[in-house]
């Protein structure tokens, strides 16, 4: 993990956005994309999520090619208004091996300091 103080600035790259993984989402963003999306909760649940590997609630489903399903061209979140917590918080709260060599996140001074 980083220093506490450092902070990354996201570029909107969408490169997190393809990398492959659980995307788990709790219930209350289940509800807020759901809304967003203008579907009913169980329109959105059987179109958009799965079990999660470990089968404790839901993920969003990937695209075949294992891009998030909302993401949209090179970098458009069709959810960015709602999108999960797990997805706002990267990569200052979490990071997956090899983080660095795909996102464009600028490092700056943590915005506490």
């Amino acid at each position: 993990m980083q220093s506490a103080t450092t902070y990354y600035q996201c570029q909107r790259c969408g490169n997190c956005c393809r990398w492959p993984g659980d995307v788990r989402i709790t219930d209350d963003e289940t509800a807020a994309i759901a809304k967003h999306l203008n579907l009913p909760l169980q329109d959105f649940i059987e179109r958009y999520t799965h079990l999660n590997a470990n089968r404790t609630g839901l993920s969003l489903i990937e695209k075949p090619n294992g891009e998030c399903i909302f993401l949209e061209g090179p970098n458009h979140c069709q959810i960015q208004a709602v999108k999960p917590h797990q997805c706002k918080g990267f990569p200052n709260e979490w990071q997956f091996p090899g983080w660095r060599s795909v996102c464009e996140a600028i490092e700056m001074p943590s915005p506490a300091s």
